[in-house]
């Protein structure tokens, strides 16, 4: 009786752990789209001379979906990148848990690239920051991608 007792706390820690983790393995995909924008931004703004591209003209978004769990992949005109996520759901309690992930190039420590920084660097990259779009709750997005 004592080992059912101790089998049933726990099952009833480790299924929520477990649930979480699933999710954050298919918000993982959302973020490996992103990082094709990733590489091509951080391309396009070292290389450009006189302006960068336009929203949605950086030559690595998507309008439909590229995989199970990414619906769209977009860009604005200062190299942030908007993935969409789709078929993400909580499978204790059938939840939708997706939503939209953000990754948005810094020319500085917390300072945003503009679409002027023609020839810039990439400092970083910050991820999943409310502030910048993102509405996937923290908890499931990868550990790389939270807000940082």
């Amino acid at each position: 009786m004592i080992v059912v007792a101790i089998i049933g706390i726990l099952a009833a820690v480790a299924l929520p752990a477990y649930q979480d983790y699933t999710v954050r393995a298919k918000m993982s995909e959302a973020i490996l789209a992103a990082s094709g924008c990733r590489t091509s931004i951080t391309e396009t703004v070292q290389s450009a001379s006189s302006q960068l591209p336009a929203a949605g003209a950086w030559g690595c978004e998507s309008s439909t979906a590229t995989s199970q769990y990414v619906a769209s992949v977009a860009t604005d005109n200062t190299g942030k990148v908007t993935v969409t996520t789709q078929n993400v759901k909580n499978t204790t309690n059938g939840t939708a848990t997706g939503g939209v992930v953000t990754l948005r190039p810094l020319k500085a420590a917390n300072t945003p690239l503009t679409n002027t920084d023609v020839g810039a660097s990439i400092y970083a990259w910050r991820c999943g920051l409310p502030g910048d779009g993102t509405t996937v709750d923290a908890k499931f997005l990868p550990g790389s991608c939270r807000g940082n």
